[in-house]
């Protein structure tokens, strides 16, 4: 059973087609990420399948009630500043919000998700701090560490690190990838894509008006077609570490 199905998606802005007829399903155990130029539609894709902006098509997501689709995914968005001066623990613990009853405090159940998450996303030690003090790097691991605790079958990130150490994408990239292997699936869209070479079971290029590949990472980061999308020449190599892969000039 797949965690999202999209068929024929198409979203207009002001008058303008970003993308059409874009079909894709994405199941449990896989890594997706999506990739495309700058104004080639990630975010508009990702919010159209939420059901958050009007589209083209149909979505499994959108036809969910705002409960339900609260259980079915986790959305973590571009936009993340933390305006209010609560815990951090306290913004972890928003993910467990679809299943609390109407009064009454944290279950034990609950709270086990919210340790869980602080503990991958290595924010114990900040937990008690107010979140808007936070760097931007550490809101947006405390950012992962809600959705994380949300707990549900579908992961759904747009551009999740970015604004994040080395070490730190490194680090959310690789609890995303485990999540995978746990059996969940994960969608994030990325402009690194040397991340997404070592670290996606499969990439969707957005690009031109729709989906221009969709496969692993090996079939869709070809020269030709890194050359066509993002105008850029490329390097690849795979190495006893994994592939490594890198844009390397600006192509005419």
């Amino acid at each position: 059973m797949s965690a999202l199905s999209l068929s024929d998606l198409g979203v207009t802005l002001r008058g303008r087609t970003v993308f059409s007829d874009v079909t894709f399903s994405v199941g449990p155990g896989e890594m997706v990420g999506l990739i495309g130029p700058n104004g080639a539609g990630k975010t508009s894709l990702m919010r159209a399948a939420l059901g958050l902006i009007p589209c083209d098509g149909t979505s499994s997501l959108a036809t969910l009630s705002p409960a339900e689709r609260a259980r079915a995914v986790a959305w973590m968005p571009q936009a993340r500043e933390i305006a209010w001066p609560v815990p951090v623990e306290r913004v972890v613990a928003l993910g467990r919000l679809p299943y609390l009853p109407l009064r009454g405090g944290l279950p034990d159940q609950d709270r086990a998700h919210v340790e869980s998450a602080l503990d991958r996303l290595d924010l114990q030690g900040l937990r008690h701090r107010a979140a808007s003090r936070l760097s931007g790097g550490e809101q947006a691991r405390a950012l992962i560490a809600r959705a994380l605790a949300q707990d549900t079958p579908l992961l759904m990130a747009d551009e999740p690190i970015a604004g994040l150490d080395p070490a730190h994408q490194i680090s959310a990239m690789r609890i995303f990838r485990d999540l995978a292997r746990e059996g969940r699936a994960v969608i994030v869209s990325l402009h690194d894509l040397g991340l997404a070479a070592r670290h996606c079971t499969r990439l969707i290029l957005l690009a031109e008006g729709g989906v221009m590949a969709d496969g692993t990472p090996a079939e869709v980061l070809s020269p030709e077609r890194m050359a066509r999308a993002f105008g850029v020449s490329v390097w690849h190599q795979d190495t006893p570490h994994g592939p490594v892969f890198q844009p390397l000039e600006v192509v005419d």
